[in-house]
Parts: structure tokens; sequence; C-alpha cells
């Protein structure tokens, strides 16, 4: 498939996707959801493949959803948003959720609405200090979609999540690294350069053993800890057996660097 609304290339083990409609701040059309669907479809499938690096192009992450693309149906109706939410965005976060290699965020300039969320649905999300993160769906009358709901409380707490979501009002990068929202702010000329050896250093590492962490992480809040307990001794003993792990302690014992091979 090829791409009009986005960049997709793969480095040393990482897919770069890149948002690039730069003249609409990244915002989401159709077409631009279906590119992207694709791109993470072949990420996840490529063995090749062992971190995604997502940002966008120009002055902007991502503005969430291009309201012109879907301001009214045929005939002046008015447009089945939740259809929306089920055929695009729901989907886009739960393969983000679940991708089994870990997914890298780098979010230059304003992140808004949707763009905001989807950041946020990724396993590490580095901001320039320039960025803001904007849950802008309350001046227009809707809620935070894109699993806005449910991650902003669960990262910052209620008061927090509820001062974004009511408000609108941009929280700086600065702010958002504090609260504990993402993992870091670097300067604008650093971004790319620090988020690509975050996504390389992945690249590189114990595949099955991040895949499982991540897995675990995520889903933990579902879970009590005498739960979760199980899971990790069936998590250990089977990544116990793998080659990755027999590398790593051989590499330790040898005190040399670990090559691992994502098995």
């Amino acid at each position: 498939m090829s791409y009009e609304s986005i960049g997709y290339e793969r480095t040393d083990g990482v897919a770069l996707v890149t948002l690039s409609r730069p003249d609409r701040l990244n915002s989401f059309t159709a077409a631009m959801h279906g590119e992207l669907a694709d791109a993470l479809a072949s990420a996840e499938a490529d063995d090749a493949v062992r971190a995604v690096l997502i940002t966008g192009a120009g002055r902007g992450f991502c503005a969430g959803q291009d309201l012109s693309d879907r301001a009214v149906a045929p005939g002046g109706e008015a447009v089945d948003l939740g259809a929306s939410v089920e055929l695009y965005y729901a989907p886009l976060v739960r393969r983000l959720a679940e991708m089994p290699k870990p997914v890298v965020c780098a979010v230059n300039g304003v992140a808004a609405g949707a763009g905001a969320n989807i950041a946020l649905a990724c396993d590490m999300v580095i901001a320039a200090r320039s960025a803001r993160f904007i849950q802008s769906f309350a001046n227009i009358g809707l809620i935070p979609d894109s699993g806005g709901t449910w991650v902003l409380p669960r990262l910052i707490g209620q008061a927090r999540a509820l001062g974004l979501a009511l408000t609108g009002e941009p929280l700086s990068a600065e702010k958002a690294e504090s609260w504990g929202l993402i993992w870091k702010v670097v300067d604008d000329d650093a971004l790319m350069t620090e988020a690509t050896a975050i996504a390389a250093r992945f690249a590189a590492g114990p595949t099955r053993g991040l895949a499982e962490t991540k897995r675990l992480i995520r889903q933990s809040a579902l879970r009590s800890l005498a739960d979760e307990l199980v899971l990790e001794r069936d998590a250990m003993r089977e990544l116990g057996y793998s080659a990755d792990y027999q590398e790593g302690v051989a590499a330790f014992m040898a005190k040399r660097p670990p090559v691992f091979t994502g098995r």
C-alpha cells in the first residue's frame, strides 16, 4: 500500500511512522486512518521490526480529527461520531496498547484532541519543550475519546484529569512531565535524536521480555495482586526458556554487552 498522509520507513529494527499532513497539523481523515492502520499492522507483522517510533511532520504532532472530513453527512444530517470512534479511533488505540513491541511517541508541537490521547496510548512519550497537550473536546461539546477518559485519571489522578478535560486548557510539556503524564521533555532540536535513540535501544533489546512487561503493566489495573503474582510467575517461567534470557545471563557473566535477537 502506498501512503500519502503518512510516512513509513524501517531502519535497524525501528519502524518510523510519521503523520504527514503538516498543512492541517496532521489532523486525521478517514484516508489517513486507513494508511496508519496498514502501517502499524505491517510493523507488527514484520519480524525485522522490534520497536515503533511515531511522530508528526511540520510544526505539530496531531490536531486530532480534521473536522472538515466529517462535518456533515450527505444531505446535511449529523454524523454518527460513535461510528467514527468504533471504526477508527478505538482500533488504533487498541493496536498501540496491545502491539507486542514497544511504541515510542515523539511529540513535536501541539497534540490536541484525539492527537493528544493517541500519543498517550503509546508506551513512552518524549515531548519537545515547545509541545502542548490539549484535551480540546469540551470546546465543541464532546468527551475525551481515543482512551482519554481511561488513561488521564490513571496517569495523573481524577482532579487533574477533570481539570484538563473540562477546561480544555493547554498543558505544557514540562508540566506534563512533572505530573507524570509523559516520560521526558527535551529541547526541540534534540527531540528526534532522543526518541530515535530510545527506539533503537528497544529494537536491540529482548523483545519478548519487553512485550510481556508492556502487557502485564498495561493490564495490571484490571487484576488483584494475587492474580498478578500468578501471571508474573507464568511469564517468568516462559521467558526463562527464551534465547534472549540465556544471552542476557551469558553476557552478564562474561562482562560483555548482550546481543539480543528478540527470541
